[in-house]
């Protein structure tokens, strides 16, 4: 065996061990180290050595993940025994929790800003309770619950012992896959309630919480009844980039298959560039725009003159930083609309959310032909379509906001979606046009988010199209939540300013004290820090990163510290 194999050989021994002997325990489980690979493994011991007896004691194994996807991937792999239950967090929960309808209508109108939902319906008692898209829904005979819902009423049902007892004996034996993106007040609240107690189900987590980049996620997990399980291997990347993540992370070695393996790692700094930097909370030490896109241009040539493809599939380009990707990828106005990025990168603001989540696909659909997927895109309340005068009107309307998407600006989409009809705005897009056309009659002062509203009418909608195709993954340029668990043949990285959240260039400096942060600092710190290891483990064979930032002299210490003194270069200009 390689040596990846036999680490990876030590770490499955030690689970199945740990299995046997009844043990809850952590797999710990760096970048392309064959994580699912373990969980499966685990997955079809059981399924051999309990196919019999869990059938007819009408019990299964859970096995939760954090998206579909993965879901999809794990039943594949166990040919969808019978004996295993795979399903999200949410779907998990709600199977527990979906059956007991008196406890849940006596728990949602206790539950967070139900109690308003439930009074301005004029809803006094609960008929039914369930869950399926996750859309909040309130009628006289059935509530429909959200995806938080969910979580909150299982952390609550959590907390009665008679429904842990339910949960142990339907679930003996819990395998949770990524736990560092599992919800924190549900993962706090399995902690309080069935580590270490006498009848709870057994438990064992697979992740690796420096790759925990998910807001809500639980991150690091420590509790005295958890056996950790070191996984030290690595079967996606070659020597040179591993050896970087190791002087990273040297308490988590990782493994090659190739000792001898070809790669390479190259830093670029832009300190010596003679451009005035931005200033500003978000933006200060950054280049300009122009300049920040000329040095990645010069970054591309030199990688390009070193033999690398840099073609949409072998390279991927990870932006964490997001002026230079809104202008490389077509939107480069939103950046100078709204005084957050998260406003239209985590589609926080309710326009960009409805254009980009509700009225660009309900236009694709059209374009298909797919009448009934549109209108499900598209906010309730919009006429439906019964017969051929409607779909010709429909049609119509839509054909003319076809070309105002590609033509007109978003302020002439808006008045002609409001003229229409066709579809209906939702209700907090509309609460807020009219709150902007009544303040610029009356000449008061905007508030910020009005005054944002303003700018966003002058951008073209094509921007519009363009921040979606991103947003989407139609791109070769990525933030790296975008492309969490996967590889590419080689990676550059493009790390500079724009984000309230993130500032890697104090991340670095911070690196020699992190152990004595305090809990904010160091909520931050880690925030930071995980999101640039994701970034550099994806790359299999070649990685190169790019500062449009300045980077201090601290810093500077870090990145020699990590990658080597020889791999850290100023870029040239000429």
């Amino acid at each position: 065996m390689n040596p990846a194999e036999l680490a990876s050989e030590r770490a499955i021994a030690s689970v199945f061990a740990s299995l046997d002997r009844g043990e809850n325990f952590l797999l710990e489980a760096g970048p392309g180290a064959g994580k699912t690979f373990s969980l499966v493994k685990a997955l079809q011991r059981l399924i051999e050595r309990k196919r019999v007896v869990m059938p007819r004691r009408h019990q299964r194994i859970a096995c939760i993940t954090f998206t579909n996807v993965a879901k999809d991937e794990i039943e594949a792999r166990t040919e969808k025994s019978p004996i295993i239950y795979c399903d999200t967090i949410h779907g998990f929960c709600w199977s527990l929790i979906g059956g007991f309808q008196k406890q849940l209508r006596e728990e949602l109108p206790l539950l967070g800003d139900w109690p308003g939902r439930l009074e301005e319906a004029g809803v006094k008692a609960i008929g039914i309770v369930e869950y399926a898209l996750g859309h909040r829904r309130v009628a006289a005979d059935k509530v429909t619950i959200g995806h938080d819902d969910v979580l909150l009423l299982a952390i609550a049902f959590l907390a009665k012992p008679k429904f842990r007892r339910i949960m142990a004996d339907r679930f003996p034996l819990i395998l949770i896959d990524e736990y560092q993106d599992a919800n924190a007040g549900w993962m706090d609240s399995l902690k309080a309630h069935m580590f270490g107690t006498a009848g709870g189900p057994q438990i064992g987590l697979f992740g690796d919480h420096w790759q925990k980049i998910y807001g809500d996620g639980c991150g690091r997990v420590q509790h005295p009844s958890l056996i950790p399980i070191p996984l030290n291997a690595n079967f996606r990347s070659c020597p040179a980039i591993v050896a970087s993540l190791n002087r990273m992370r040297p308490e988590l070695p990782q493994d090659v298959v190739d000792p001898n393996a070809p790669g390479s790692v190259v830093v670029f700094h832009t300190n010596n560039w003679p451009e005035k930097r931005l200033d500003g909370p978000h933006w200060k030490g950054d280049l300009p725009p122009e300049a920040a896109h000329l040095a990645l241009t010069k970054t591309k040539a030199y990688l390009s003159e070193q033999g690398w493809d840099l073609g949409a599939g072998p390279t991927k380009i990870l932006m964490l930083t997001h002026r230079v990707l809104a202008a490389e990828q077509g939107y480069g106005t939103f950046p100078g609309v709204f005084r957050f990025n998260e406003a239209f990168a985590k589609k926080e603001d309710v326009h960009v959310a409805f254009f980009v989540d509700k009225l660009e696909p309900a236009c694709d659909a059209l374009e298909a032909k797919k009448y009934g997927e549109m209108l499900a895109f598209l906010e309730q309340g919009s006429p439906p379509i019964k017969d051929p005068a409607d779909k010709a009107r429909w049609s119509d309307v839509m054909q003319k906001l076809t070309t105002l998407r590609s033509t007109g600006t978003v302020a002439e989409v808006l008045a002609h979606l409001r003229s229409t009809g066709l579809p209906i705005l939702p209700e907090a897009v509309l609460d807020r046009e009219r709150k902007l056309e009544r303040l610029l009659q009356t000449k008061e002062e905007l508030p910020s988010h009005i005054d944002e509203l303003k700018k966003l009418h002058s951008v073209p909608y094509s921007e519009v199209k363009a921040l979606r195709a991103y947003l989407d993954g139609h791109s070769p340029f990525e933030t790296n939540h975008g492309v969490k668990g996967a590889e590419f043949e080689n990676v550059l990285v493009v790390v500079g300013r724009g984000w309230n959240r993130y500032n890697f260039c104090e991340m670095l400096e911070l690196v020699p004290s992190a152990d004595s942060l305090s809990s904010t600092k160091r909520e931050a710190f880690e925030r930071n820090r995980n999101l640039f290891y994701v970034a550099c483990s994806r790359p299999k064979r070649r990685l190169a990163v790019l500062f449009t930032q300045v980077v201090s002299q601290e810093a500077m210490a870090t990145l020699h510290g990590w990658f080597g003194a020889q791999a850290v270069k100023p870029l040239s200009q000429s």
